[in-house]
């Protein structure tokens, strides 16, 4: 085939189109690495390392790799200070906020890989064999032969790096690929539990026809978006977003399809953290899934999706707060009433932690709707309180058992007498819903605070009237379920307790410090997520440098203006401060 030239013989010259290879910074890029390498060398040694001592080493991989991301992370801050960073030809973003986001994933994922390593009679939460059918002779057979899932670990791994990816992403196309990176290892690992088999293979089959359908709907908003302003760059969309779109709609006729693009998006992006009408799936995957990898989904999977969320809305839809302002309103309102009310019909344990969970996205919501400093702030607080208490409340989960101490016990009248069986059991239980339900001194007090103050402070006051309504009701629900420990008798025996292992009583250890200390010294942590007082509560527009001249960060003058970083040095006036003071 001969190449077409133009009519002087040159060659055509095609916008964004270079021979360069893309300048890359290692060091940046390491913690990335570091967990894919890991992923890479896990499915290696499950070819090569012999089965008797497999399980042991994919355990002690997994968790030096989260180990080695976090402490990359943590070396990062002071590299990349607080004006962040570009890395990878402009595909992924670094700075104060991202790096705090991916901490809190590497920390809470790797809590939750206790979870997954726990065994108890030589057994853990998985499948012997997930390729038999269930109930069948072969699946007998592994069963007594003690075959176990160890590729459990890399697909975690896997996981954990999309979800590294998916708040850092600094176009649409790579925020698409970490999103399939991080939903395919959860589509499998959810088929994966030990007992309940047919339902668990159904919640996952559930989960993976609702989320194709969801990465479907965001696909087609970035195609909507990529028409609009020709990039699928953030900056890019940013600036054609403020100028009324490309040049091809110079006459402000492009405004449908940014309208479209943004909504498709949203559907994507509120699909994954849960919130209505868009929840549907949790409830079903949370209680089909194998307990552990449900403490995985309830904690990093709602740190990655909202981190992504925040991104999307406050920096290349940030100049379009008019258009889906309204449509957070609604589904923020949607998420906190009907899945308060549905909630307290609830009498699974696991279906009424996933329809808390889908409250409290609501709850976020509000910091998103803020569009502030301060929310940006108070919604980074949120995702790590809240994640630490529910990965204490699943562990919790996962010891409660049926009297012949078999498969978790699900139904919550079987919960009865469960304080005078353990109580320290029902003390630590009592505690993580007490947070759950902002009880004060408790870290989801201090995380419902802030996303609200925020919420006033933008005028979204009506919202915040909501989220407390909401969280009245909740209220009810949590508080039922202590009154049932505690206070209701127990048929016969009553439930039975699994002896709690190192792995599983750390994991709840873990949940218990962080929920108090967060709760009662939320100051250190508050103190250098909340901006200083001089950007008040103007929009913020990003979480990093956005767009670049030359290479080189635009000066920006104002906080409205694309690419002025977060600071994350907080004045005298902050958040933490008049908590406690009212405390």
């Amino acid at each position: 085939m001969n190449a077409l030239y133009v009519a002087d013989g040159a060659p055509p010259s095609l916008p964004g189109i270079t021979e360069a290879a893309p300048t890359l910074d290692w060091w940046l890029l390491a913690p990335y690495l570091v967990v894919f390498g890991a992923g890479v060398l896990a499915v290696l040694f499950e070819a090569f390392v012999p089965k008797r001592s497999l399980r042991p080493v994919q355990i002690t991989v997994a968790a030096a790799a989260l180990i080695a991301a976090f402490t990359l992370i943590v070396l990062q801050v002071e590299t990349v200070g607080a004006g962040g960073a570009m890395i990878a030809g402009g595909v992924l973003a670094v700075d104060g906020t991202v790096l705090f986001l991916q901490g809190t994933i590497a920390v809470l994922a790797l809590v939750s890989l206790m979870l997954i390593a726990e065994r108890r009679d030589g057994r853990d939460a998985f499948s012997a064999q997930a390729a038999t059918v269930p109930g069948s002779e072969e699946e007998r057979r592994h069963i007594l032969a003690g075959s176990q899932h160890t590729e459990v670990y890399p697909l975690v791994l896997f996981a954990v790096l999309g979800m590294l990816m998916f708040p850092a992403a600094n176009d649409f196309l790579t925020m698409f690929i970490a999103l399939e990176v991080m939903s395919l290892p959860l589509y499998l690992l959810c088929a994966l539990a030990r007992r309940r088999r047919l339902f668990s293979q159904e919640a996952a089959v559930k989960y993976f026809l609702l989320g194709a359908f969801s990465s479907a709907f965001f696909l087609f908003g970035i195609a909507m978006v990529y028409g609009y302003a020709g990039s699928v760059n953030f900056a890019a969309i940013r600036a054609a977003v403020e100028s009324g779109g490309a040049e091809i709609f110079a006459q402000g006729d492009g405004e449908p399809l940014l309208i479209m693009g943004i909504g498709l998006v949203a559907i994507g992006l509120l699909f994954k953290v849960g919130a209505v009408p868009f929840h549907n799936w949790k409830p079903d995957v949370y209680q089909g899934a194998p307990t552990p990898i449900t403490a995985l989904m309830a904690s990093c999977t709602l740190v990655a999706a909202f981190g992504a969320l925040l991104r999307v809305f406050f920096v290349p839809f940030g100049g379009s707060v008019e258009i889906w302002e309204p449509m957070l309103w609604t589904v923020a309102i949607l998420t906190m009433v009907v899945a308060a009310f549905i909630a307290v019909t609830q009498r699974d344990v696991k279906r009424l932690l996933a329809y808390s969970s889908v409250v409290h996205a609501g709850f976020i919501l509000t910091a998103v709707i803020a569009s502030s400093t301060e929310g940006l702030a108070g919604a980074m607080f949120y995702l790590a309180a809240y994640g630490f208490t529910t990965l204490g409340a699943f562990a919790i989960v996962t010891l409660v058992r049926t009297r012949d101490g078999g498969q978790e016990l699900g139904d919550l009248d079987g919960w009865a007498g469960l304080g005078r069986r353990s109580p320290g059991l029902a003390l630590a239980l009592s505690l993580f819903l007490l947070a759950f339900a902002g009880i004060p001194l408790t870290s989801g007090f201090i995380g419902k605070f802030a996303v609200f103050e925020a919420a006033v402070a933008a005028g979204a006051t009506p919202l915040v009237v909501v989220g407390v309504l909401s969280s009245a009701v909740t209220a009810f629900f949590y508080v039922r379920i202590i009154v049932v420990m505690f206070f209701r008798d127990s048929e016969g025996e009553g439930p039975t307790v699994a002896r709690a292992g190192v792995l599983t009583g750390g994991v709840i250890t873990v949940g218990v410090a962080a929920t108090l200390a967060l709760g009662i010294f939320p100051g250190p942590v508050l103190d250098n997520l909340l901006p200083s007082s001089e950007t008040g509560g103007e929009p913020a527009a990003v979480m990093i440098y956005q767009v670049t001249d030359g290479g080189r960060p635009t000066d920006f003058s104002t906080v409205s203006d694309p690419g002025v970083a977060l600071d994350l040095h907080s004045g005298s006036d902050t958040v933490a401060s008049r908590i406690m003071f009212m405390c």
